[in-house]
C-alpha cells in the first residue's frame, strides 16, 4: 500500500502536503484524544517476567521528551535470568510540537555508536507478525540489542517516516493524533547478538498483547 513512500521525493512532497492538509483541519476542529490506562498499572509480572528495577527518568529528560506518559522498567526471566529493559513514551497527541524522539537519534547522543541496523520480524500471535526495527550498539565496552517501534491504533510501524504519515493520515480521518514509541534492550554478552535478540524476542512476544490494553485502539 505504501510503496510509493520508499521514494524519497515522493515521501517529501507526500509529507509536505499532509502536513499543509492536517494544519488546515487542526485549525478548525478540536483534536479528539482517545481514553487511555496509565502505563503505572502495566503488570510488574508478565508470564515468567518479572519486573526487578523501576528506571528513574529525570524532569530535564522528561521535559525534553514531551511525553504524556513514561514507562522506564527492567525485567528478568525467571525461567532463564535474562534481563530487558522496557521503555515505553506515550503521546496522546503530538499537536503542539510533541513527537517521538528517535532512538537513532537519542542514542548516539548520549553516546552510544551504532554497529548495525535494520528491521527484524516478530511473530506475536496475531493474524501477522510485527516488524520493528533491531538496533546494536556499543558505548566503550558495552554493546547492547535495541529492539524499537512506533504503536498507534494496534499499528506497528519500523520506519519514521510511515510513522509520521500514519500520525498525519489519522489526524485528517480520525482527528487524532496519539502514538507510543515502544523500546526493548538487552545487553550483548560476548558479541552474541543472536542470543540478545533471542531475549529481547522472548519479552516481546510475552508482553506485546498486554501493553496493547494500555495504548489506545
Amino acid at each position: 500500500m505504501l510503496k510509493f513512500l520508499n521514494s524519497t521525493p515522493a515521501r517529501l512532497v507526500t509529507l509536505f502536503l499532509l502536513i499543509q492538509t492536517a494544519v488546515l483541519y487542526s485549525s478548525i476542529r478540536a483534536e479528539y484524544v482517545p481514553p487511555s490506562r496509565s502505563l503505572a498499572e502495566v503488570p510488574r509480572q508478565i508470564g515468567a517476567w518479572n519486573m526487578f528495577a523501576e528506571g528513574y527518568v529525570d524532569e530535564e529528560t522528561q521535559a525534553v521528551l514531551k511525553a504524556d506518559d513514561l514507562l522506564n522498567r527492567s525485567y528478568r526471566d525467571s525461567s532463564t535470568g535474562a534481563d530487558v529493559n522496557l521503555f515505553v513514551a506515550a503521546f496522546r497527541s503530538q499537536r503542539n510540537g510533541k513527537a517521538p524522539h528517535s532512538p537513532k537519534n537519542c542514542l548516539p547522543g548520549a553516546g552510544w555508536t551504532q554497529m548495525s541496523s535494520d528491521n527484524y520480524s516478530i511473530d506475536v500471535g496475531l493474524a501477522a507478525p510485527i516488524v520493528v526495527n533491531r538496533y546494536v550498539i556499543v558505548h566503550g565496552d558495552a554493546k547492547e540489542l535495541v529492539l524499537y517501534w512506533y504503536q498507534s491504533r494496534d499499528r506497528v510501524v519500523a520506519d519514521e517516516f510511515k510513522a509520521k504519515f500514519w500520525v498525519v493520515a489519522d489526524a485528517m480521518r480520525l482527528n487524532r493524533t496519539d502514538t507510543a514509541l515502544v523500546r526493548v534492550i538487552s545487553g550483548i554478552n560476548d558479541n552474541d547478538v543472536d542470543g540478545a535478540t533471542q531475549r529481547a524476542t522472548s519479552f516481546v512476544r510475552a508482553f506485546f498483547v498486554t501493553l496493547r490494553q494500555y495504548l489506545p485502539a
